[in-house]
């Protein structure tokens, strides 16, 4: 007994029809993130706009200075030579060398995983591998395109607030 078979017309239709699926499956993933020149995750798409350029630093915490500011950290919670991650607000705040805080997003570049630690001079993503300088976001390894964006922070007092 033979097999039946479609129609030619009806396997092209199919093919066709299988393609514009898959691109538009494809174009759901990604997007385009011009802070890093290049297509992101769709985990960083659903995540918010990275933070505002500038550098900084931060600790788990939160609240509102005097200033209307948002309080990230006390400048007593971030190890010298290591940081701290404020997970609520996607920040990492470091403190390369004494009385010096940087801030960066801690969405990695690579496919918009969050950071999870801060250890041996560099910011770690869990996901693939990624490493970052806690000097500058710059990558250090791993498979991410381009650095952590910096964030705006301020030191009032003994607060670091968000600028």
């Amino acid at each position: 007994m033979a097999e039946p078979s479609l129609p030619l017309a009806s396997r092209r239709t199919l093919l066709a029809c299988a393609g514009a699926v898959s691109a538009i499956v494809l174009a759901g993933c990604t997007r385009y993130n011009a802070n890093n020149g290049g297509i992101a995750g769709s985990q960083q798409a659903a995540s918010s706009a990275p933070p505002a350029a500038g550098g900084g630093a931060s600790s788990a915490g939160g609240g509102a200075s005097s200033a209307g500011a948002t309080v990230l950290a006390k400048t007593a919670d971030v190890p010298v030579g290591g940081g701290t991650i404020v997970t609520d607000k996607k920040i990492v705040i470091t403190e390369p060398k004494s009385g010096t805080f940087k801030a960066f997003s801690a969405v990695c570049t690579h496919q918009g995983c969050t950071v999870d630690s801060v250890s041996g001079g560099t910011i770690n993503c869990p996901c693939h591998g990624s490493k970052f300088s806690i000097t500058d976001g710059s990558v250090v390894g791993g498979p991410a395109p381009s650095p952590l964006p910096p964030v705006n922070i301020e030191v009032q007092g003994n607060s670091i607030v968000q600028a």
